[in-house]
This record gives C-alpha cells, sequence and structure tokens, in this order.
C-alpha cells in the first residue's frame, strides 16, 4: 500500500485511493463501481450502524472500523482516522438525548473520561507506528474477543450495589432514572471505583489504537465492574465516547489520517442514525440489540483477522 508519513502525502495517497475505489470492485463484478458510490454506500451502511450501536453501547467506531475497513477499498490508517470520527460523532449526536433522560450520567462519565482521554493518545501513537497488515491481525483479535466477551457475559439489568466504596461517595456517583421499558424509577450507585479508574486507562490505550472507540469495552466496565444498571452503562458509555475519542482524533487529524471522502458521509450517517437509536435505548431489550451486534462482529472480526493474514483479501 502506499505510505503517508507527511500530511501531504497522507492526503495524496488517499485520494490516488479514493480515486481508484471504482476500480477495487471483485473481478466477477460485471462493470465496476462509480466513485460516487462508495461515499453513498458509507453513508447508508453508517446510518444502519448509528441506529444498532447506541441501543448496544458500544459506540460506531467498534462496528465501523471492522466493517469498512475489511470491505471497503481504503487504506486501514484512513479508516481509523474516520472511525474515531464516526465514534465521536454518533456519541455527541446521542448524548443529548442520554443525558435529558438520566440515561447518561455526566458525573460518572468525568473521572473515567479524563484517564481514558489521556491514554487514548498514546494508544494513537502506537497504533499509526505500526504496520497496517499487523493492525488487521490485531484488530481481528480483539473484536473476535469483544465477541467472546459479550457472549458469556451475564449482564445485569439492575446489579445490586450493597454500599458504595468511599470514592464514589465522594465524587457523588449515583443517580436516578425511569425505566421506559418497565415504567419504573431505579435509584443506582456504584462501587469498585479505584478498579474503575484503572480499567478506563488501559481501555482509553485500545480505543486509541484501533480507532474503534471503546463502547465495546466500557458497557462491561460500567456493568459488570462498577455496578452501574446496564442501560446506565450504555447511556453513560455514550457520553465518555465523546470525550475519549475527540483526543485520539487529533492525532490522526495532525498525521494526516483523516480523508473527508470517507469521513464526511461516514459521520453524517453516523450522526442520524444515532440520534434514532437513542431513543430506541430507551425502549428496545437490550438481549435483542445484543444478538445482532454479536452476529456483525463475528463476521467483522473474522474478516480483519483473515485479511491481515492475508488469507480473504
Amino acid at each position: 500500500m502506499i505510505g503517508w508519513r507527511s500530511p501531504v502525502a497522507g492526503v495524496g495517497a488517499g485520494l490516488l485511493l479514493a480515486a481508484a475505489a471504482a476500480h477495487a470492485a471483485p473481478a466477477a463484478t460485471a462493470t465496476a463501481m462509480p466513485w460516487w458510490a462508495w461515499p453513498l454506500l458509507l453513508f447508508v451502511v453508517c446510518f444502519v450502524m448509528g441506529v444498532v450501536a447506541v441501543p448496544a453501547g458500544i459506540g460506531g467506531g467498534t462496528l465501523f472500523v471492522p466493517i469498512v475497513g475489511g470491505f471497503f477499498p481504503f487504506h486501514l490508517d484512513f479508516v481509523r482516522g474516520a472511525g474515531l470520527l464516526v465514534a465521536l460523532a454518533s456519541a455527541l449526536s446521542a448524548g443529548p438525548v442520554l443525558l435529558r433522560g438520566g440515561l447518561g450520567s455526566l458525573r460518572l462519565a468525568l473521572p473515567l473520561a479524563v484517564l481514558a482521554s489521556a491514554s487514548s493518545i498514546g494508544g494513537a501513537m502506537l497504533g499509526l507506528a505500526m504496520p497496517a497488515n499487523l493492525v488487521q491481525i490485531l484488530l481481528g483479535t480483539v473484536v473476535l474477543g469483544i465477541v467472546v466477551l459479550m457472549a458469556v457475559s451475564r449482564k445485569s439489568e439492575f446489579p445490586r450495589v450493597a454500599q458504595p466504596d468511599a470514592l464514589s461517595q465522594a465524587l457523588l456517583l449515583n443517580g436516578v432514572f425511569v425505566d421506559g421499558a418497565s415504567g419504573r424509577t431505579v435509584s443506582w450507585q456504584v462501587h469498585r471505583t479505584w478498579q474503575g479508574l484503572l480499567t478506563f486507562l488501559c481501555i482509553g490505550v485500545l480505543a486509541g489504537m484501533f480507532g474503534i472507540g471503546a463502547g465495546w469495552a466500557n458497557v462491561p466496565a460500567l456493568n459488570l465492574l462498577m455496578g452501574a444498571p446496564v442501560k446506565v452503562a450504555a447511556g453513560t458509555s455514550g457520553v465518555v465516547l465523546s470525550l475519549v475519542d475527540s483526543s485520539a482524533a487529533w492525532v490522526y487529524i495532525n498525521r494526516g489520517a483523516v480523508l473527508p471522502m470517507v469521513a464526511v458521509p461516514s459521520v453524517v450517517g453516523m450522526m442520524l442514525g444515532a440520534r434514532i437509536g437513542a431513543r430506541l435505548l430507551n425502549v428496545l431489550k437490550g438481549s435483542v440489540v445484543r444478538r445482532l451486534v454479536i452476529a456483525v462482529l463475528l463476521f467483522a472480526g473474522a474478516r480483519a483477522l483473515l485479511k491481515g493474514l492475508g488469507i480473504w483479501l
């Protein structure tokens, strides 16, 4: 693939890739796709991702990078740069709806996001220094690991936290929300705050390295480790993503790894889909979305791994 060590070279390489997108379709296709079909297809795919990602609490980047990186004719560095902007756009679009509905807690998100934001910058620099095929292999491995984690974990819808720890009490990490599915008012609090802070420090590194956001890890950490209700975990995950991804995205922008042809239709589609997904979060059963996400990630993760190994090009 064409390298891109300077911003100018990066943009030039990306434009060459974009211009050649029509010729990147499989040989079995009767006619090559026109160049404008790729942005249009990106818009449609990202709209669907936005609808699904917010109720699942995983962030749009978790779906975007393995799917677009595996099935669209763009260099993985450009896909990862766009992936962070996509995850950021999804979170920013859904954030106000989640906060107004009490499903996202700004007080819970801020201390976690501060650590994850700082570590995501280092993760982004590390990811950009690695060869694309190695990143594909690691990405596929991580995504398949996410599938296993989501399949075996039994998320408690309303975890029981008998006693919050001292740090959680000092930071007032508690709240109340109305569950739209059952109509009940739920009071919640968290524990294991120190362990949660250290976990989010590691999550930030992975978010920056792979450009996938980290909603897939945010939700289990908030729900299973810290004891937040699953809907609060999913909603707060969106708020955390809006802060973490903005930090890592600047590294990709500074290195010239953000191509407008990839980023713009992806971001617009994701933002529109995320607004619908944020409203669905309050009424959909988490198990329905969870099964769909597991199926999509299983396919996308296998594709990324095989592409990195040179088996499925």
